[in-house]
């Protein structure tokens, strides 16, 4: 039977309240030191991608920057739009496998803990750094904005897409004493 404050057999026995107490604060420390090594870990990770024709190779972290950039001598001769287009392509192409290292760094240090919290990380983290080489889901075509009725209750013509259009807000012109918090 519970006790008034719903600890039952505890109230009647403090050093085993103690001891379970105890017990989860160990648990809960020894918790909080996987998930810090899970951290560091995921921290150092390194993902390394290369372009099919070796011109470019792009490095990221674990949070998708870009730590190293690399160029072959066959990039002389690109055009920049190429150039860029390379550039990017391989980022994304390493970025799109952090989920799946951070995924092994935290299968190797929280085993089946915490579940709920890896799958939402895990779903975070396809969600930035999705593969570039899987097509999107295609998005339907924007339909057009229903028309309302005109006073005479028929449906009224849409305006012609030479109609004027609302001009956007003015912006507010810096006020000139401001210019001293202005950092740049």
């Amino acid at each position: 039977m519970t006790g008034p404050n719903g600890l039952g057999d505890l109230m009647r026995d403090p050093d085993e309240a103690i001891r379970r107490m105890d017990d989860w604060a160990a648990g809960f420390a020894a918790k909080a030191e996987r998930y810090q090594a899970a951290q560091a870990e995921t921290e150092r990770l390194r993902l390394t991608s290369t372009s099919s024709d070796g011109a470019v190779s792009v490095t990221v972290g674990a949070d998708g920057t870009v730590t190293d950039l690399t160029f072959s001598n066959k990039v002389k001769s690109f055009p920049l739009e190429e150039l860029s287009r390379q550039i990017l392509t391989t980022m994304r192409r390493a970025q799109s496998g952090i989920a799946e290292r951070v995924a092994g760094v935290m299968a190797e240090q929280l085993g089946d803990e915490d579940r709920e919290t890896r799958t939402a990380v895990l779903d975070t983290l396809r969600g930035r750094f999705p593969d570039p080489d899987e097509p999107e889901d295609p998005q339907p075509p924007a339909s057009p904005p229903p028309v309302p009725p005109s006073p005479s209750g028929g449906a009224a013509v849409p305006p012609s897409p030479s109609a004027p259009q609302a001009s956007p807000p003015q912006r507010r012109r810096p006020d000139p004493d401001e210019d001293d918090n202005n950092p740049w």
